[in-house]
This record gives structure tokens, sequence and C-alpha cells, in this order.
């Protein structure tokens, strides 16, 4: 079916003008998330202020910051587990500092499934032993290591569930003794598990939850105060559980979007009904790379992720004609991180179906017109 004759293409382009965000991140948000927020942003809550303008311990916004963290814990069903939710700053990259200066006394293991996954061991190694459980290097990281070992002394094991750059996701996480840790940052919210095998998860809210600026650490109380250095109070797990987030000014827009974005979610469903469509979606458009023979994935297919999925041209010579034909179709945020080139659609939970449906008409009519 030719683009322009396409129902999605005349839905979503040229009657709404509306572009489909494959963007990596930050991150695609629901459009209603959006309204709310423009609105907070000129009045908050009828005070005739900005929330951007009002005290981050007034009533209104740390109503706000309860909220996003109670929200957090009973859509992942870890209230009442001895879990806290908390709201930091300095995205994930600052959390690969954090866990290893929290946790780690002598010796911690790490699965290396990617970019992300290697800087976090970089800073854990000034803190302790650091042994690489795993690597999946050797392929550029184009598949997720099995079948290794865990070693029965470890101050906890890190893995990193969805890799962006990669796209690919662990689907079957290991049994161990360890405190387990998960940087969740691209897929948090995405899909149902048993998030209690968890002793420590976060994520950056830029990639599936809000805007950059703030970081969501979901931690299990009772596996802190078990190392014997001192801790700055900033990097400190425990003072940010006791002043409830409030240690320092927190991010006060990001973590209100994130808390808009966690409601429509919850209304939506939760977790399981998201996971119903983020499969449909990624069934969608890894089947058109499959059939396609002008289009390769890049990740082994039984690790695929649901949330970003790369993939290439098998003809150098199309790329300029199907970047075009995206633009027209208005699709944005397509690239390949450089690291693997191609293309990586990011399929996070706002992302539509529909925004889908017309990647794949697009990638379709290439094949028609080749």
């Amino acid at each position: 079916m030719a683009v322009k004759n396409c129902p999605t293409y005349k839905n979503n382009i040229i009657e709404n003008m509306k572009k489909h965000n494959f963007s990596a991140g930050p991150c695609i948000l629901p459009q209603e998330v959006m309204k709310k927020a423009s609105e907070a942003v000129l009045d908050f809550n009828g005070l005739g202020l900005s929330l951007i303008e009002i005290s981050h311990r007034s009533k209104d916004f740390v109503a706000v910051m309860e909220k996003a963290r109670s929200l957090a814990l009973e859509l992942l069903g870890l209230e009442g587990k001895g879990y806290k939710a908390l709201f930091l700053q300095g995205g994930a990259s600052m959390e690969f500092l954090m866990v290893a200066y929290n946790l780690l006394e002598k010796k911690a293991g790490y699965l290396n499934t990617g970019t992300w996954a290697d800087k976090s061991i970089k800073e854990a190694r000034l803190f302790g032993e650091v042994l690489e459980v795993g690597s999946s290097k050797d392929k550029n990281y184009s598949y997720i290591p099995k079948g290794y070992t865990i070693p029965a002394d470890l101050d906890y094991l890190h893995l990193t569930s969805n890799n962006t750059i990669y796209g690919t996701q662990i689907k079957k996480f290991p049994k161990t003794n360890a405190p387990l840790v998960c940087d969740m940052s691209s897929d948090i919210f995405s899909r149902q598990m048993d998030f209690s095998q968890f002793d420590l998860i976060y994520a950056g809210a830029q990639k599936n939850m809000g805007p950059a600026g703030t970081t969501l650490v979901v931690i299990k109380e009772d596996i802190l105060g078990k190392v014997s250095r001192k801790i700055p109070s900033m990097l400190n797990y425990k003072v940010h559980i006791e002043k409830d987030s409030m240690f320092n000014t927190p991010a006060v827009f990001p973590v209100y979007v994130s808390m808009l974005t966690l409601e429509w979610l919850q209304n939506l469903g939760g977790i399981a009904a998201i996971e119903e469509i983020n499969e449909r979606k990624a069934q969608l458009l890894y089947s058109e790379i499959d059939l396609n023979p002008l289009f390769k994935g890049f990740a082994k297919k039984e690790d695929r992720s649901l949330m970003n999925a790369t993939f290439t041209l098998s003809e150098e010579k199309l790329k300029d004609e199907f970047d075009e034909m995206c633009k027209e179709a208005g699709i944005n945020g397509l690239n390949g991180h450089r690291s693997v080139g191609g293309y990586r659609a990011s399929m996070y939970n706002a992302l539509s179906l529909e925004s889908v449906g017309t990647l794949v008409d697009v990638m379709s009519e290439l094949e028609r017109k080749a």
C-alpha cells in the first residue's frame, strides 16, 4: 500500500500533523500528560502560580512527591514489602556510582550487555572488586549472555534489563542469593514480572516515564547499612529515604510529569495492560523486519527488545529514499546509535500502535518501489 494512500498516514499526518516519535530518549509522553503538565506550568492547582515557581516544601508539591512514590510501588506490586521509592537526580549514570558506594564492600558481579552496563562497571571498580559474570561485547552486544556462573560471595549482582542502543532485553532473570540490582531505565513499567526478585531498581525517567531530570530508585531497605565506608550525605540512600526524597530540592517538574505518566498507566490498566499493547507493537514491527528483504534485524531474535527495535537496510543505496519517505510520513527519531548504525525504533509505552503501523507501511512501500 502506498504511504500517501494508507489510512494511518492520512489520519495521523495529514489531519493531525503529529509526529510519530520513535526517539530513544527523552521519550514520547502521552498527550494527556503533556496537556496537564503544560497547564500546571501556567497555573498549578488554581494557586495562581506555576508549578515551577512554588516551594518544593509546599503542601501542593509534597502531595505530588508522595503520590509519585506511592504509584511507583503500587504499579510494581511492591507496596508493604519493605521497599521505598525515591526520585533522585543525576540520571542513571549517578546510580552507577551510588549503587557501588552504598552496597559494594568486597566484590560485586556485573553482567556486561552494553554501553551503559560497561559504564556502570567502570564506576563500581572505584570501590571494590568487580567480576564480569558474562559479556556480549565479543559480538557488539547483539545478544544476552546465558549460562554464566554466579559466585556465592557477591555483595550484589548488577544487571541491565534492556539495552537501548543495541535493542536487546533480558527475558529471564537469574536466581541468586546475592542482592539483585537492575538498571531498568529503558523498560521500566513496560512488562509484567515479579519485581520483588530485585533488591534495588533504578531508572532514568526520560526513557519511559517522564522528562529528563529525575531518576526513580526503588530499594529494599534491609540491604543498606552494610558497608564500612562513610558515605557522603548526597550519595547515601538512607539519607534520601529518611528525608522522603526531599533531602535537597528535587527536580519538581520531572517528578510531576512522572507522577502524571504513572497515573495515566494506572488508568490504562497498569503494567499488564501496557505489556499487551507493547507486545503487539513489537510483533508488528519485527514481522516486517523479518519478512521484508530490504531490512535486517541487529539483535539476536530470542533477545530482541520490546522497547527498542534495531535494524539496518540490506542495500545502503536505499538510505536516502527511505529517510525521505520517513520524513514525509512524519516519522521522527529513527536513526540508530553510532555504535550500531542503521535504525532504531523506540516503542515506549506512550507510542501508539498506529505510529508503528505508519513505520511498517513506509517499510512495505519501500519494498514495493525497489
